[in-house]
């Protein structure tokens, strides 16, 4: 009998939660930044082997809201952790106390679904760092296994995916065997540039730009042309985004480009707008033109 479920990605931000995903699926559906709070939506990677499908949602990092945006992303995770027949709950090794603290580990308590804790980066400490993290996590041993991993490096993975296949339900595959992402291709185009964007800008720039897909079409030749546009919440925020002469703009463009490319396997022609949204990280009407939505 095969088994097929939902499976949520769960943690503080900057855990490797995107990065486990990634492992996962085998395939790089969810950017990865060294900035916290990276991940906006619940991405959606499905994993299918013979006898066993796991859809794999990839979560925002828990935190305390502060803004209209912060808030769907906290309803998304409480969404994510109702959908799902599976929780793993990332911990990371290198900042133990930080990772698991209230706010994860209320979370955690109050789950009433198989859970796993999954306790991440076991690669950049050694001995006595990976000891104290087990031992701190021991007392949840009755309601959850634990299992050291790197989702980086890809130690613990196979011991990770067996112990899913045993926590998962038995059900018929809700996907075709080939398919490894539910959301369309736009969405995925959108995150790429949104990717570039926090690698290339400063401090708290990055979290408020949004970008949106407003054409994708195929032209003569089997290019693809791709008109996105990059919101900003200031006229000053945009003067940094495009640059002097437009240089920082056109290193987005191209680096985007290359990396969307790849992703699609034929070339695009990237058309790459920056245009002025005033606070749209706290307006309703806004985050649901740009697709963030509890």
């Amino acid at each position: 009998m095969s088994k097929c479920g939902y499976v949520a990605i769960l943690g503080r931000p900057n855990v490797g939660k995107s990065t486990l995903l990634n492992a996962l699926v085998g395939q790089p559906l969810a950017i990865i930044t060294p900035k916290p709070q990276t991940t906006r939506n619940r991405i959606f990677g499905v994993s299918t082997t013979d006898e066993i499908q796991a859809i794999f949602l990839d979560t925002p990092g828990m935190l305390n809201p502060k803004y209209r945006l912060q808030e769907l992303m906290v309803k998304q995770i409480d969404k994510a952790i109702g959908d799902a027949d599976v929780l793993i709950f990332m911990v990371d090794s290198t900042d133990f106390v930080n990772s698991f603290d209230r706010i994860l580990q209320s979370k955690f308590t109050k789950a009433w679904k198989p859970a796993v804790l999954a306790l991440n980066k076991i690669d950049q400490v050694k001995g006595k760092p990976v000891l104290e993290a087990m031992e701190g996590l021991s007392e949840f041993q009755q309601a959850a296994e634990i299992v050291p991993i790197s989702a980086l490096r890809g130690d613990g993975l196979d011991q990770l995916r067996d112990l899913i296949g045993k926590l998962l339900p038995e059900g018929p595959f809700l996907y075709p065997l080939d398919v490894i992402a539910t959301q369309p291709e736009r969405f995925f185009v959108a995150e790429l540039i949104r990717e570039e964007l926090v690698n290339l800008l400063r401090q708290e720039l990055p979290y408020a730009t949004a970008v949106k897909v407003e054409e994708f079409r195929e032209k003569e030749g089997g290019k693809t042309y791709i008109r996105a546009i990059i919101f900003v919440e200031k006229l000053s925020q945009k003067g940094i985004i495009i640059g002097t002469s437009g240089e920082v703009l056109k290193r987005i463009g191209t680096t985007s480009r290359q990396k969307i490319e790849l992703f699609l396997g034929h070339q695009v022609y990237l058309d790459l707008w920056v245009k002025v949204r005033k606070n749209w990280r706290k307006k309703d009407f806004d985050l649901r033109e740009f697709g963030y939505t509890a």
